[in-house]
């Protein structure tokens, strides 16, 4: 399969992707670079949405169990908001925006991110529940571990880069 036709992520997580780059040109490298950035922000988006849905299924489980009384749509902007504080200013939300993300339809992702999540957790059985938390920690495993696959790529490459602008400082002016 070409290059083209592979997703993002195979194709940087191919070891191929950083070997020999010492021979590319920087142009090269800046491109691998500045591709690996979006892949990491894409995930990094995807995370967020999996702990947001893993913030919901843990209120419907702590409601369940009678740890909590409101409803799920009563607390929604408190459970939802929970994540995303900044850590130095506990009343003031970060702004979040979502990147310019893939289609990524017919992935298991797409079922545990589906818009309409929310509003069924409150209906769905126990068992079914706690299945869609055991995909939840699984998916947040996976992506976690992708992301963490993606800095490496990403350090190799920028470590390549600031070699040759140790070199030749002319050239990080250049770029």
């Amino acid at each position: 399969m070409s290059t083209e036709h592979r997703r993002r992520i195979d194709t940087l997580l191919d070891p191929a992707f950083v070997e020999g780059m010492e021979g590319l040109p920087l142009e090269e490298l800046r491109t691998r670079r500045k591709m690996a950035e979006e892949v990491e922000t894409e995930l990094s988006f995807y995370r967020r949405l999996i702990h947001g849905r893993m913030d919901l299924v843990a209120f419907e489980l702590r409601r369940r169990t009678g740890e909590e009384t409101r409803s799920l749509v009563d607390a929604l902007p408190e459970v939802l908001a929970v994540g995303l504080r900044a850590p130095d200013a506990p009343t003031r939300v970060i702004q979040v925006e979502a990147p310019d993300l893939p289609e990524i339809r017919n992935r298991a992702l797409d079922r545990i991110l589906d818009d309409g999540f929310p509003g069924i957790l409150p209906e769905l059985p126990d068992e079914e529940l706690d299945g869609i938390w055991d995909r939840l920690i699984e998916a947040e495993r996976d992506v976690s571990a992708q992301r963490r696959s993606v800095h490496n790529v990403t350090d190799a490459l920028h470590s390549e880069i600031v070699r040759r602008y140790k070199d030749d400082p002319r050239q990080a002016i250049t770029g």
